[in-house]
């Protein structure tokens, strides 16, 4: 059921990220703005969705009714000023200075009453909406790869951000069908802080020769996990990996536990971004990606 306060919702940044968020508020009932400042990225957005939908129905897990409903509700935004919603998720680069200018910007332009949320994978809150003249409706709402999979999403609260906010999006996650969970406001929250471990010890093992990282892979997967660290960090994408490690090394004052991986910089420097490039550790036919 949608949150009465939600009427619709605006996700800027149509990457990966934000085309599975904004799938997720669409089959919820929720009419999304999506825009991005490269239209063409946009387009290519609604259509990745539209081939979500009806890979679905062809499995039966969605009727066509609802998956037509939900492409009806997601419309593609050229002007950023059209973005007055009841609720606006940023979903851009992880680059502190893009962020806080989205959200200064964002807050010009809606009412008092409009909650902001950043998915950032890494930044305090607190830093973010360092530049809001009403930090008390922004928050951290933090989905995971892939959004319409995953079911849990962290909400954090950063210090000024007020009880009424908290409550809102905590409702707001239960109508999408998801799971959340409140994290204190540091840098990676909960799942990234802890994941950040499990990349670096895998980039290493496969950096100092004791085995490559097709091998690591296979072993974590015949453990029980449903997709090895190098495979994951293809579907997240290399490079936005790599940027939340870096973020997160020099938010703990370069803490050695968090220092960037000189493999995945080289991956990074070679456009070699995973599937959405065609090519990270692993090569993706171009249909794939």
């Amino acid at each position: 059921m949608m949150v009465e306060s939600i009427k619709n919702v605006a996700i800027i940044g149509a990457g990966t990220m934000g085309q599975g968020i904004a799938q997720v508020c669409a089959l919820a009932g929720y009419p999304v703005m999506l825009y991005d400042t490269q239209p063409e990225i946009t387009k290519t957005a609604i259509a990745n969705v539209r081939k979500r939908l009806e890979m679905a129905v062809e499995k039966g897990k969605l009727s066509a009714n609802l998956k037509d409903e939900a492409l009806a509700r997601i419309v593609a935004v050229g002007d950023f000023r059209q973005l007055q919603v009841d609720i606006a998720i940023e979903v851009v680069v992880e680059k502190l200075d893009v962020k806080q200018k989205i959200v200064a910007e964002l807050e010009k332009l809606n009412a008092i009453d409009c909650i902001l949320v950043s998915n950032t994978s890494s930044f305090p809150i607190t830093q973010i909406a360092s530049v809001m003249k009403h930090k008390n409706r922004f928050a951290g709402l933090h989905f995971f790869n892939p959004a319409p999979v995953m079911k849990l999403v962290e909400i954090i609260r950063g210090a000024a951000t007020n009880d009424h906010t908290i409550k809102v999006l905590e409702a707001f996650v239960e109508s999408l069908s998801k799971i959340s969970v409140m994290a204190t406001d540091s840098p990676g929250f909960i799942v990234n802080r802890i994941a950040r471990l499990f990349y670096a010890e895998s980039l290493k093992i496969v950096e100092d020769g004791v085995s490559d990282f097709q091998t690591v892979d296979r072993l974590l997967k015949e453990t029980g996990f449903k997709m090895g660290p190098f495979q994951l960090m293809d579907l997240i994408g290399v490079d936005t990996n790599f940027a939340v490690t870096t973020s997160m090394y020099n938010a703990f004052h370069h803490e050695p536990k968090f220092r960037p991986s000189r493999l995945q910089q080289q991956k990074v420097d070679a456009g070699q971004h995973g599937r959405k490039s065609g090519k990270g550790f692993y090569e993706y036919p171009q249909t794939d990606q």
